[in-house]
């Protein structure tokens, strides 16, 4: 199976598609000015201490206040309020914890109010980003995750991941960690360091170790909600998490962006270096590789699946419903029950595949087609469960029941991606009046002759819908090539699937749009016609 990421830079942030086989697997948007991701590390202020819930609302700069549940607090929240404050009044504090003697835990079923009061600081991490109404969640149990290892300060244990199933591995692992991991560190050793060598291990704890020391130097003279370590960005954090043998392609199209990510995999996996690729072409990237139209068809509320099936997937308050239906599926097999059968089976991958893809999470209800069979029923059942071992995020399904439904629950840590499918029209904008079609090549022609003439450009790009793109492009003599003899200036067209008929978009020789579309249908005093 091969592995691509693709990612998308936009004026406002990153789009990133991660492809498996050429189909769409995962897709994040990560926005420039998000400030609040998960794994971030804050200098937090006690709001409120809320007695009744056994938690407290901690201030961290957010425009609502986090959440955080006593039993987030970690048995030695004390232990880490002392270096807190040992790191911010000592001149001499040093990051390393061998010289630090630790408090005494805290109760496993104490009260939030003896141990937290109001306007006291805390080190905080985000445990799940903002969602809905809802701030951040929060844990004192600070962990600083690298590509094979997860470090924990202030604790001792080392532990392995489970799905690492070998005893002689986990032996060697557990061995190996224990004698370079520095004291009152602990380590969470994950499933990717299995059959990794001593250095690797060594290199990945040094560069967490070095990630905790410049936190140390920024939490010496931080001020409250101030960010004393920041997380990887969404695409970095894929990176590590995922990059393996079966990565075969990662397609960057901003210059800043691959220096970056270069960078990173430079660090982790510098083997991998060679297939990181600029992308340069004149189409859009998403439109080039083909994921704009599986976006498009994956995220409506009707998904399709192989053989005339579909689903429909909507989110109540309280979780999300899917319904398997057959559709106009040809009768190819012997009976209803294995008609059943092969449309749950192509339903079930679909929908392993839709989670992922949407970043659902909380409790999910499938309404399998019926089926007789506990055979059956239990087959469908493990094919859910193989196609959710890819999935990073932590799940839990319960066989089929007897009413054909299925439970999943979901670990549920970043917003729910959402992908508007059901289009304001793009040529009426949603007032149902729309310009006359046919002058669509009037208005082209006006900023092209504009452009070249009264404001000299060098030269333009002109999106389009690929009809236009078809008028201006056939022929022996093509209506483009006539500009060409017209202007001694190429203009180039793109096609591009995003736009309405009516409508176009130019862009100047340095890649910058020109807003000149509402001005030149004003020249052309275009009359309006009802749809």
């Amino acid at each position: 199976m091969s592995n691509e990421l693709i990612i998308n830079s936009t004026q406002d942030g990153e789009r990133i598609a991660l492809l498996q086989d050429k189909r769409l697997v995962e897709y994040h948007y990560e926005k420039k000015d998000t400030n609040y991701i998960v794994g971030d590390i804050f200098l937090g202020t006690v709001k409120k201490v809320m007695p009744g819930l056994n938690a407290a609302f901690i201030d961290i700069g957010y425009q609502k206040d986090a959440f955080l549940h006593y039993h987030d607090l970690g048995a030695n929240i004390k232990t880490l309020n002392k270096f807190v404050k040992v790191a911010q009044t000592q001149k001499n504090a040093s990051p390393k914890l061998n010289q630090l003697k630790f408090e005494p835990e805290i109760d496993k079923l104490g009260k939030i109010a003896d141990v937290l009061k109001k306007g006291q600081q805390l080190l905080v991490q985000i445990v799940k980003e903002p969602i809905s109404t809802k701030g951040p969640r929060l844990s004192c149990e600070i962990s600083l995750a690298g590509r094979y290892l997860v470090l924990v300060p202030f604790s001792n244990t080392v532990s392995v991941s489970k799905k690492i199933v070998s005893k002689d591995e986990r032996t060697r692992l557990k061995r190996l960690i224990t004698s370079i991991k520095p004291e009152n560190f602990g380590v969470i050793i994950r499933t990717v360091a299995e059959g990794r060598d001593v250095a690797e291990l060594d290199r990945d704890m040094r560069n967490m170790l070095t990630n905790w020391e410049e936190g140390f130097n920024t939490l010496k003279t931080a001020k409250p909600c101030d960010k004393v370590i920041g997380e990887l960005g969404r695409s970095s954090s894929i990176l590590r998490d995922l990059l393996n043998e079966s990565f075969d392609n990662i397609v960057v199209d901003d210059v800043q962006l691959y220096d970056e990510i270069r960078t990173y995999i430079g660090s982790i996996a510098p083997d991998k270096l060679k297939i990181l690729k600029q992308y340069t072409g004149k189409t859009k990237t998403f439109e080039h590789f083909h994921i704009e139209k599986q976006l498009k068809a994956a995220f409506g509320k009707t998904v399709t699946i192989p053989g005339g099936g579909y689903l429909v997937i909507e989110h109540t308050e309280a979780l999300h419903v899917i319904d398997v239906n057959s559709g106009n599926k040809s009768n190819t097999e012997t009976d209803q029950e294995a008609t059943a059968l092969n449309v749950n089976m192509m339903a079930a991958r679909e929908v392993a595949r839709q989670l992922r893809l949407r970043d659902i999470g909380g409790i999910i209800v499938i309404d399998f087609i019926d089926m007789k069979s506990p055979e059956n029923r239990q087959k469908v059942f493990e094919v859910v469960k193989e196609e959710l071992r890819t999935d990073r995020s932590k799940s839990t399904v319960l066989p089929i029941s007897k009413f054909g439904l299925m439970q999943i629950t979901r670990q549920r840590v970043r917003p729910e991606q959402n992908i508007i499918t059901g289009e304001v029209c793009p040529t009426c904008g949603g007032t149902g009046k729309i310009t006359a079609s046919i002058l669509v090549t009037d208005e082209i022609e006006a900023a092209v002759d504009d452009l070249l003439v009264s404001h000299n450009q060098k030269g333009l790009t002109i999106y389009v819908h690929p009809f236009v793109y078809d008028y201006y492009t056939k022929g022996i003599v093509s209506k483009q090539m006539k500009w060409f003899f017209k202007y001694f200036r190429w203009v180039s067209l793109v096609k591009d699937t995003s736009l309405g008929i009516t409508d176009f978009k130019v862009m100047d020789d340095r890649g910058e749009d020109i807003e000149l579309r509402t001005a030149f249908a004003e020249e052309l005093e275009v009359p309006e016609k009802e749809d």
